[in-house]
C-alpha cells in the first residue's frame, strides 16, 4: 500500500456523515490469530483483538495504517495513542526503536459465531527487502500490533466511489493493490461488468478471486523485467484489448505510481473515459524506498496520493 501516512490521521472526514471528524479513525489493537500463504507472493495474517468491536471497515478498498514493531521487538510499542500527541511522540522515538508505519488494505473484517471480530490483511512477500515483508514473514500468533482504522464506514479512506449509473468498471492492480481489487470484487453487485487487468510477480500469483460479478480478468505475469519495460507490457495488454460497451464507465486504478500514470493517460486519451471518472492511486514508487516516501511526506514533499501529471 501507499507509503505516506494516508488514513494516519483524523482529518478529512466525508460529509455525508454526522460524527466529528475526529471520530473518524482511531486506534486499535491487534492480535495476530493465524496465517496462511495464499501463493508465491502472499500471505494472509488474520487479526482479532477485543477493540475490532469498535472497527468498521467501509469495504472495497478500505486501507488502515499499521504500527509494526522492529525485527527486535515482538509487540508494537508505542509512547502514546492520544490523538493529539501520537504523531509527535512516535517520530520522537530512536530510529532503532520505531514501529514502522504502514498503509494496507482491510482484504475483510467479519464476525464470527463466537461473537468475536476478525480482520484479515494479505501481505505481499519479498523476503526482508521492506519491514513490513520481514514482519509478516515472521508473524506467527499471539504476536500483537497497532493499527489506526476506521471507527465509522463512510470515510476517506475508502477511494472507489463509482458515480451513481456506472454501467462498467474498468481496474488494474499490481500484486500491492491485488487485495483491494480483490476486496472490490467481492463486493460488486451480480450482473456489474468488469474488465479487469491484474499484474503479479508469479504465475501462481494468480489467485481465485471470487465475485458476482460479470468480471473478464486478464493476468499479466510478470516474473521478469521493470520499470519502462514493465509498463509497456501493462499497455500493450490494455491496447489488445476490447472494452465493454458502456456510457458511464468508471476506472479504478492502483499500483506503482509511474504505470498507474501511464495507464490512466491510455484510459483518458486513448480510451475516451471521461478523466472525472477515473480514480488512481499510486501504492509505491519504483526507484523510492517507503522511508524515502515517508520522509517526503512528513517534510510536506510528496505528490498527492493520486499522482498528477501532465495527460
Amino acid at each position: 500500500m501507499t507509503a505516506t501516512a494516508s488514513g494516519a490521521t483524523a482529518s478529512g472526514a466525508t460529509a455525508s456523515d454526522t460524527a466529528p471528524a475526529a471520530a473518524h479513525f482511531r486506534f486499535f489493537a491487534l492480535e495476530v490469530l493465524r496465517t496462511r500463504r495464499l501463493g508465491h507472493s502472499f500471505l494472509r495474517v488474520t487479526f482479532g483483538g477485543e477493540s475490532l468491536s469498535g472497527f468498521r471497515s467501509g469495504g472495497y478498498d478500505q486501507s488502515l495504517s499499521l504500527f509494526l514493531p522492529p525485527a527486535h521487538q515482538e509487540h508494537t510499542v508505542l509512547p502514546s495513542t492520544d490523538e493529539d500527541t501520537w504523531f509527535a511522540a512516535w517520530r520522537a522515538m530512536p530510529d532503532e526503536e520505531r514501529p514502522v508505519m504502514r498503509s494496507y488494505t482491510v482484504r475483510e473484517q467479519r464476525r464470527t459465531p463466537g461473537g468475536a471480530d476478525e480482520v484479515d490483511i494479505d501481505f505481499v512477500l519479498h523476503g526482508d527487502a521492506s519491514p513490513a515483508s520481514q514482519w509478516a514473514g515472521r508473524a506467527v500468533t499471539g504476536r500483537r500490533i497497532m493499527a489506526i482504522g476506521p471507527a465509522v464506514a463512510e470515510n476517506k479512506s475508502v477511494r472507489f466511489q463509482p458515480p451513481a449509473g456506472t454501467d462498467a468498471l474498468l481496474m488494474y492492480a499490481d500484486e500491492t493493490a491485488l487485495p483491494a481489487a480483490a476486496a472490490i470484487l467481492d463486493r460488486l453487485p451480480a450482473g456489474t461488468r468488469v474488465a479487469a487487468w491484474f499484474e503479479v510477480p508469479h504465475a501462481d500469483d494468480r489467485l481465485a478471486l471470487p465475485t458476482l460479478a460479470d468480471a473478464d480478468i486478464t493476468w499479466i505475469v510478470r516474473e521478469r523485467g521493470a520499470g519502462k519495460e514493465r509498463t509497456e507490457r501493462v499497455l500493450e495488454a490494455l491496447r489488445a484489448a476490447e472494452l465493454p460497451v458502456a456510457e458511464a464507465p468508471y476506472a479504478w486504478l492502483a499500483g506503482e505510481a509511474g504505470t498507474i500514470r501511464a495507464v490512466r493517460r491510455h484510459v483518458v486519451q486513448e480510451r475516451s473515459i471521461d478523466r472525472r471518472a477515473v480514480r488512481f492511486t499510486g501504492y509505491w514508487r519504483l526507484g523510492a524506498s517507503e522511508e524515502e516516501l515517508l520522509a517526503e511526506a512528513y517534510a510536506g514533499q510528496a505528490a498527492s496520493e493520486e499522482p498528477s501529471s501532465e495527460l
